[in-house]
């Protein structure tokens, strides 16, 4: 059925609401271009080599903030591939069937060769009704792009944009730039700002943009070295915004460090195996989005034990302690020396790979 006429109309006047906060911090960065510049390099230095190296690395600074904040902004998220979506048919007999053992079971074929490891809280598989799609790991519905988004960090209105796989980088890069820049704009403007106060700038329009600089590039310093930071922690621990606030659940339960493989191999996973992209806002990042190395240490209790001193893989390979399921050729190489996965494991999980999930019950998220 066809939207109405009013709703239409809110759905576009939201839209163009949403952009404000973009808008402001647009005319934000316009107005302080024209301030250091024009009003303190050009008009209040007298210093000609003063104001060439402060143009210099200014511009520097302005370019690489612009372009990480263009880049965060306008990169589209990225949304599940094909293989997680639902096909006609298992659409038709889910809405055709009642809840209960019948869609259980309609998910589990679904899901028996997707590369998914983690759950809902009740242990139940993450399926997404508005989607109509099974979640990959990572993966969580956004109600303002009213999609699913991969590796969702969170939505930020100053971008107005889902930080996510795609972005997620860029972010990263957008704030560190930012906080450089507000650095260096209350670094080189200290000094005026000081004459501001004992009377030592020329009466003229000048000073008044140098003092409102010097607030600004100092109150947003403050602001972005607290977000920049947490974002680093984050980064360290391979965690995103909102599975530091809910742990993922995988299926021997909760494991707030299922996803980490330690600070270097989380490191590479966001900017790459190139360390010469590391600080350009070009996209680097590791794999897919859909699939996720993990470095769980916890025994599946669906599994058997193994007495101490024996190698379950090397016992029997379908008794991992680790996801049975192959991961993506991007991914897989991030563990090619990590602890937890010894190099029996990986023959072993060569020979046998592709195993089907567990039986699981669906819960409805959006």
């Amino acid at each position: 059925m066809a939207p109405s006429g009013p709703g239409r109309v809110r759905r576009r006047c939201r839209r163009v609401l949403y952009w404000i906060p973009v808008v402001f911090i647009g005319l934000l960065l316009g107005w302080s271009y024209y301030a250091y510049a024009v009003q303190l390099c050009i008009v209040s230095m007298e210093n000609i080599g003063e104001q060439v190296v402060c143009l210099i690395a200014y511009h520097l600074l302005f370019a690489m903030f612009v372009w990480s904040y263009w880049k965060t902004i306008f990169t589209l998220p990225m949304n599940p591939s094909k293989e997680f979506h639902l096909s006609y048919a298992e659409k038709e007999l889910l809405e055709r069937e009642p809840r209960g053992e019948a869609h259980q079971e309609i998910l589990r074929r679904a899901a028996k060769d997707l590369p998914i490891y983690t759950r809902t809280m009740s242990g139940a598989i993450r399926y997404c009704d508005r989607c109509q799609l099974i979640k990959p790991d990572r993966c969580h519905h956004c109600s303002v792009c009213d999609k699913c988004i991969l590796k969702m960090d969170h939505h930020c209105p100053w971008v107005n944009n889902c930080v996510g796989f795609s972005n997620y980088k860029f972010f990263l890069l957008f704030l560190a730039y930012s906080l450089l820049y507000c650095l260096f704009i209350a670094a080189t403007d200290l000094q005026y700002f000081i004459k501001f106060w004992t009377n030592g700038l020329p009466d003229t329009q000048a000073k008044f943009h140098i003092m409102f600089l010097f607030f600004a590039a100092a109150m947003f310093s403050v602001s972005l070295s607290s977000l920049f930071g947490y974002h680093c922690w984050l980064v360290s621990k391979n965690k995103s915004t909102l599975e530091a606030f809910r742990s993922p659940v995988f299926r021997h339960g909760t494991d707030k460090n299922g996803f980490s493989l330690g600070f270097s191999k989380n490191m590479r996973q966001v900017f790459g195996d190139e360390k010469k992209y590391w600080l350009l806002p070009v996209f680097s990042s590791l794999g897919d989005g859909c699939s996720f190395p993990t470095c769980l240490v916890n025994q599946d209790p669906e599994q058997p034990s193994t007495p101490a001193g024996l190698n379950p893989a090397s016992k029997n390979p379908e008794n991992h302690q680790f996801p049975a399921k192959p991961l993506r050729d991007s991914q897989s190489h991030l563990l090619t020396d990590s602890q937890s996965w010894t190099e029996s494991s990986t023959n072993a999980g060569k020979d046998k790979a592709g195993l089907s999930n567990p039986a699981l019950t669906m819960e409805n998220e959006t």
